[in-house]
Order: C-alpha cells, then sequence, then structure tokens
C-alpha cells in the first residue's frame, strides 16, 4: 500500500483524486489553507486527515502529490525534496494513473463538470467506473474499467494526458491571463487531439472544433444535421426535456433527460455517442439519465417557501446565457433574478460587454464585488465599472441582500466561480428568520 500526500489536497481536481486513491485502498492524507471548501466534505466523510500546510507534514516512505496552484518555493514541496521523497505535480500523476484503464478525458470552455458527471453516472450503469469531477467530487471503484476524468486546458495542463477517448465539448477564449486569445486556446486542444488513442468525440456545431485533426476518428454530435449523432424534435418542458437521437441521418432512440436548456442536450448527446461507440445498450443510457442527479454548484437549486435559490459556477458570459435558459425552461412564468459575482479582474476586463449583454437576459440584475483570484489580488476595475453597461442593475453587500425580498416568489440566480454562496446563505438565512441576516 502506498502512503500518498496531497500538498494542496482542498483543490477540486486534488479532492477528488485523494478520494479515488483511497477508495482504492492506499493511504491518504493532505494538508491545505484552514479555510472551509465544499471539496473538503467527502474527504472528512472518509476519514481522510487534513493539516493545516507545514514542512513536518512530510514523511519517508511518502509521495507527494504537489496542486498545481503551488510552487516548487512551497515548504512541503522544498522539504520533500530535501529529504528525497517523490513529489509530482497532480497533473504528471493522473496522466500516469489513467492508463490502467479504458480513459474518458472530457474537455471543452464549458460544460465539463456537467458533462463528466453525467458520463461517469451513465457508464458506471453499464462497467465498474472510477470518476474525477471537477466539483471535487471522486470515486474508485475496485476492478473500474473505466476512468472518467474532467480535463482542464488552462495553463494546457490536459497536455499531461493520452486518453483512450476525449470528448470536446466546445473551444471558447477564456482565463485570458493565460490564453492570448481564442487560437491560442484552439492550438492547446489541437495539441490534445494528437494524443487521443481511440476517438475524439466533439461538438460539430462548434466552429472551431469542425477543424480538429486527429490520427483516430473524430465522432461529431450536434443540433445541425451534418453531425454524425443529431438531436431532433427536441422538446422543452417544465419537467425536462425529450430529443429523438439520429446516427448518421438513422434514427436511433428518442431520450429523455430531467435538465433544462440547451446545454444540457448536447452534453447528454456526448455521453450517448462515446456509449453508443462502446456498445452501452440504449435501455441502460435512459434509465442511468433518469436517475442523474446533477453535479455541485450546477443549477443547484434550494426552496424556501416558493422561493427558489439556484446556485451555479456560471462564471462565463456563455455559461450565464446557458443558466438563464435553464431557469427559463423550468420556471417560465417566475421572474429571473440574477445575482452576479465575477471571478478574477482579467476575465472581467476581457469580456465586460459580453457578460453585460448576457445578464440583461434576467428580469433584475444584482453585482457583487469582483472576487480576485491566488493570481491576482487586484486590478484597476471595479464592479461599478460593469454597472455602467447594465441598465436598472445595483450593486450589493453581503450584509444588504434583504433588498432581494423585493422580488416576491422569484427565482434568484447565484452565479460565479468565487465565493458567491456567502450572498446565497445570507439571503437563505434572511428567508428563514424572517428578514435578518445572521
Amino acid at each position: 500500500m502506498a502512503f500518498y500526500h496531497f500538498t494542496g489536497i482542498k483543490g477540486s481536481g486534488m479532492s477528488s483524486l485523494a478520494q479515488i486513491l483511497f477508495d482504492s485502498g492506499e493511504q491518504v492524507q493532505g494538508s491545505d489553507v484552514e479555510t472551509y471548501y465544499f471539496t473538503e466534505k467527502p474527504l472528512r466523510d472518509r476519514n481522510i486527515n487534513i493539516f493545516p500546510f507545514n514542512a513536518e507534514n512530510i514523511k519517508e516512505g511518502m509521495t507527494v502529490i504537489a496542486g498545481n496552484a503551488f510552487p516548487d518555493e512551497h515548504p512541503e514541496i522544498v522539504r520533500a525534496k530535501e529529504m528525497g521523497v517523490e513529489v509530482i505535480r497532480y497533473h504528471k500523476f493522473l496522466g500516469d494513473y489513467i492508463k490502467k484503464y479504458t480513459s474518458i478525458a472530457i474537455t471543452g470552455a464549458h460544460g465539463k463538470t456537467s458533462t463528466t458527471g453525467l458520463m461517469s453516472h451513465v457508464v458506471g450503469g453499464f462497467m465498474p467506473t472510477s470518476f474525477l469531477i471537477g466539483d471535487g467530487t471522486g470515486s474508485g471503484e475496485e476492478d473500474a474499467a473505466f476512468f472518467v476524468m474532467e480535463a482542464c486546458e488552462y495553463r494546457r495542463h490536459f497536455l499531461a494526458y493520452h486518453p483512450d477517448y476525449a470528448i470536446m465539448t466546445n473551444i471558447d477564449f477564456d482565463h485570458p491571463d493565460y490564453f492570448q486569445d481564442v487560437e491560442d486556446v484552439y492550438s492547446a486542444f489541437q495539441q490534445l487531439a494528437l494524443q487521443v488513442k481511440k476517438a475524439i468525440i466533439a461538438c460539430g456545431d462548434d466552429e472551431h472544433l469542425q477543424k480538429i485533426q486527429a490520427n483516430v476518428p473524430v465522432v461529431y454530435y450536434g443540433f445541425g444535421a451534418h453531425n454524425d449523432f443529431a438531436a431532433r424534435n427536441v422538446e422543452k418542458t417544465t419537467d425536462g426535456t425529450t430529443f429523438e437521437v439520429y446516427v448518421r441521418n438513422e434514427f436511433y432512440e428518442k431520450f429523455f433527460i430531467p435538465l433544462y436548456g440547451d446545454h444540457t442536450v448536447l452534453n447528454s448527446l456526448a455521453v450517448i455517442s462515446l456509449c453508443h461507440y462502446e456498445g452501452v445498450p440504449a435501455t441502460i443510457i435512459q434509465e442511468r439519465l433518469n436517475t442523474y442527479k446533477g453535479v455541485k454548484r450546477r443549477f443547484t437549486e434550494t426552496k424556501v417557501g416558493n422561493t427558489v435559490l439556484v446556485d451555479d459556477y456560471a462564471h462565463h458570459p456563455t455559461e450565464i446565457n446557458a443558466t438563464i435558459q435553464s431557469a427559463r425552461q423550468k420556471y417560465p412564468d417566475r421572474e429571473i433574478v440574477a445575482i452576479f459575482q465575477p471571478h478574477t479582474f482579467s476575465r472581467t476586463q476581457a469580456f465586460i460587454q459580453e457578460f453585460a449583454d448576457s445578464l440583461q437576459k434576467a428580469d433584475a440584475i444584482y453585482l457583487c464585488d469582483i472576487f480576485s483570484s491566488a493570481r491576482e489580488k487586484q486590478g484597476d476595475l471595479s464592479i461599478e465599472d460593469l454597472a455602467k453597461l447594465i441598465e436598472d442593475s445595483k450593486v450589493i453587500q453581503v450584509e444588504k441582500v434583504e433588498v432581494l425580498k423585493d422580488h416576491q416568489d422569484a427565482v434568484f440566480l447565484f452565479m460565479g466561480a468565487g465565493d458567491v454562496h456567502k450572498y446565497q446563505e445570507a439571503f437563505e438565512n434572511s428567508l428563514k428568520n424572517g428578514g435578518k441576516t445572521a
């Protein structure tokens, strides 16, 4: 049995990997900051030790898995190297680990986490499956045949992987602190495409993915008739979405998903395409689609009386559009209120007009101060710059969330990749306590 120490164990991918190794019978511990993150709950549920960062955590005989956010100068990494303890970066370790399985890497600017969650749930109904989801959820199955994983393009980390399959949901410009433009993003995906061993399953409605070159078959899915797997006759209701799937223009099967919005049809189509390729029967696919409960922070609903609160990771204009579209389908007669916290100054600056345009699809808009990342603590921009571009928007502080009560029986979309959940929690408490936020 190996002994793994995770430096930065609360990171979403790190937490998931720690869970997988623990489930597989390995000895696992980790260290991180003492701030609570939702990614630590599944670690604590398994009684995995989480220590404060300290060079003393490093012991002989360990293997240290280091989170990508931490430099080589981190005290634990320095101590490990002094002691001759092996240090492996997260994405490098994962790249080696997946070689034991039929690996399915899911990537794209948007939809990675949702599609990884759906894929692991559906494929797991056919064969034992281990999975790593970017919402901090991981599971290591004994005798797993498949390994489903989220693969992030940021800093080209996904180039550490040589998967059997790659699902590519879309290519869009994001992470402007690293990528220069959409062509730079495309070049990273093109590089990954050449590392795939069996097949690429890509959204053929995406103009950039249509240009992907590979040494393996590229199977396209989407709404367009030119796709190998096409969704037709889509019916949207408040219960979910029904659509027919045509494989190279021949009717294959009709599916229902308890999900909302065009992006959920595309995510499901990616899963259906891979399952068809791997010989998973349509009956199993449908059974598993019916029981899918979603992933964390992706249209996660809480109801207080007649008020609906939605927690969503949307932090890019494309994702905000998708979240609002989902809310409109599920709650067509309700007022949709957007509470948005921009994530990083560089992203806010790069997409400020697009953020304004997407948010204006809600009925009312509230803006929270920009959440800075560990990489950039401040910028010249302020939330007022975005507010000026959105008519009737209001800047809101967490202690003043009671103002949201002006919207009776509404659907409140709390969107962002930072700590927007504290606004939701304050509002939820205010609703439950009859007006007080504490």
